[in-house]
């Protein structure tokens, strides 16, 4: 089959690969429709994340239809129309029965390449390196899927595949964003990023009661489609960010705050400067104008919530979380628990992921998306892959 593979930093190629096999009698095959970028994906492409091989299969947010079933699949048949979560999760262990499924303690399969940075491994997960399990990814004619009745979910007739497809990742990573809130009538939420999943947890915290949400960026593109949505936008190159944020909201600060960038954040001014300077001199991984902000931001006693992506990060104010008592809620997405409400949001038209499909490609294409997508070329948000 054809699949986009990592070669090496920013050398990305569509190449002939082996087909998929099952593995595993609670595995399936999935025909992928569509599949899409993300950030995160960038972080392995501009070669932060350790631990990638020549060769790998990228992608791990996807949607498709299933061709091959292991004999103990129980909850899916071949030709069903699903959507998967780009973490993988067993459904038996106690995390995935806690509901914290990217914890699962069952589906990593290299946990000694975690435990000493992490102590204990996390799930695995499509395409992200071999520290977090190898798993060949959705760019690609074909994907194996393990625990299939766990991570497989039915499209309902009428939802578009480019709806179902940001249900895999997108969607259900800024729910968690939001829920991570706690969020009340009343309260104002701050999303720094109107990225895929900066939306994505606009939408969420409307959608959960928030009575505003402010939508923080640069991108005119983005900041007009976070607006479109209903959110208050701002131009972090044209206001001062606190300022702003505290005239909104009486000078108290909004309840919480969610960071939806991640280690890769622009930012201005000399603290900016010190993060690329110390990060192309892999002093640091991380670039953490966003999280900063965000930390700064929120009102005392608030919420913050992290969804980007980090690793290492310099000069990270702990102080300020503890002296103004801010409740910190992070984790990478646990998909299971979220999609089949979020499909349901969806079918009601209160939930619109397939906004965020700007751009569509072939598969033989998907370099030259990449490339659209991550240098914010014609105001890609996100670069869709049709195998």
């Amino acid at each position: 089959m054809r699949a986009l593979c990592w070669n090496g930093v920013n050398d990305l190629r569509v190449e002939t690969v082996a087909d998929p096999e099952i593995l595993n009698l609670r595995d399936v095959i999935l025909k992928v429709r569509l599949t899409t970028t993300c950030g995160s994906d960038l972080h392995l492409i501009d070669g932060l994340i350790p631990t990638m091989r020549e060769g790998d299969v990228l992608g791990h947010e996807f949607m498709g239809e299933i061709v091959d079933v292991g004999r103990e699949v129980t909850k899916v048949k071949r030709g069903d129309r699903v959507v998967v979560p780009s973490f993988i999760a067993c459904g038996q262990c106690w995390y995935c029965q806690h509901d914290q499924y990217s914890l699962c303690d069952t589906s990593h399969p290299k946990p000694e390449l975690q435990e000493p940075l992490l102590g204990y491994p996390t799930g695995g997960i499509y395409a992200y390196s071999h520290a977090f399990g190898g798993y060949a990814g959705s760019h690609a004619e074909y994907v194996r899927v393990p625990f299939a009745d766990t991570d497989c979910f039915l499209v309902p007739d009428g939802l578009s595949d480019e709806n179902a497809l940001f249900i895999s990742d997108a969607a259900p990573t800024g729910f968690m964003g939001a829920d991570f809130c706690n969020i009340q009538r009343g309260d104002v939420i701050a999303v720094w990023g109107c990225g895929g999943v900066g939306l994505m947890a606009q939408q969420s915290a409307m959608i959960l009661g928030a009575e505003r949400v402010i939508a923080i960026d640069r991108y005119p593109e983005r900041l007009a489609q976070a607006e479109a949505f209903g959110a208050i936008p701002l131009d972090y190159t044209k206001v001062d960010v606190i300022e702003a944020l505290k005239e909104l909201t009486g000078g108290r600060g909004p309840d919480a705050c969610i960071d939806a960038v991640g280690m890769e954040a622009d930012g201005t001014g000399v603290q900016h400067a010190y993060d690329r300077v110390k990060q192309a001199l892999y002093l640091e991984s991380d670039r953490g104008a966003a999280l900063r902000q965000a930390m700064l931001a929120v009102r005392k006693g608030g919420t913050l919530s992290i969804l980007g992506v980090y690793a290492l990060m310099d000069k990270f104010p702990l102080g300020l979380l503890m002296n103004k008592g801010v409740t910190v809620r992070t984790a990478q997405q646990h998909g299971q628990a979220y999609v089949p409400r979020l499909l349901e949001h969806a079918q009601r038209g209160e939930l619109t992921p397939a906004a965020l499909a700007t751009h569509r490609f072939s598969l033989e294409e998907s370099p030259k998306g990449y490339h659209m997508f991550k240098h914010k070329e014609d105001g890609c948000l996100r670069a869709v892959f049709a195998p």
